[in-house]
């Protein structure tokens, strides 16, 4: 059960780079337990208005969907190889990720968006904005950067990979008592026939 907490913790980290785990209540959905109920600073309507159509200019709902989407397939196998071993951590794994999805309110996290952009940008600062993303660049920025964002996410991985694999044979090479140590406890580990 404590690799499983890990692994839930692990995903919440995840999510909470993302923004999507900031703990501020919203009207329509009660805080999540542990969750801060101190009520967010009231947002000039007409500044919140602004935010709110800078948000549906920038595609934040579909961004939001596909990058939880995105990342739900990342962890998937993280989740899963964080189990003890068995038959039913697929099972499990797809229920969670399923019952997740069905969860995560993209209203909710527009929500919990707009006292940060209040907090982060000044009412010209998000009118120009809303300027610059109704521009043909603008909208050809919406476009790209998601397509662009995924591309680096992948290069990267491929290149975190290169490097994690490089790193730990350069490490097993000069410290070959480790390299024995796990073959002996991959030995041990080893179904006796």
């Amino acid at each position: 059960m404590k690799i499983l907490a890990a692994a839930l913790c692990a995903f919440a980290l995840a999510e909470a780079s993302l923004g999507t785990t900031i703990h501020t209540p919203s009207p329509n959905v009660p805080p999540a337990q542990g969750a801060s109920s101190t009520p967010a600073q009231k947002v000039d309507p007409a500044k919140e208005a602004d935010i709110r159509k800078l948000l549906d200019l920038v595609g934040t709902r579909v961004m939001v969907m596909q990058t939880v989407s995105s990342m739900s397939e990342t962890m998937k196998p993280l989740l899963k190889n964080s189990l003890p071993p068995g038959d039913y951590r697929e099972k499990l794994v797809d229920l969670f990720f399923e019952r997740f999805m069905k969860k995560m309110d993209p209203q909710h996290l527009l929500d919990l968006a707009v006292p940060i952009y209040d907090k982060n940008f000044t009412h010209q600062e998000i009118k120009s904005l809303i300027e610059f993303y109704q521009t043909p660049l603008g909208q050809k920025t919406v476009t790209v950067l998601p397509k662009l964002s995924a591309e680096l996410q992948q290069e990267g991985g491929k290149w975190g990979e290169q490097l994690g694999r490089e790193t730990m044979m350069e490490i097993l090479a000069e410290h070959p008592e480790i390299a024995d140590a796990i073959a002996a406890a991959q030995k041990n580990a080893a179904p006796q026939k």
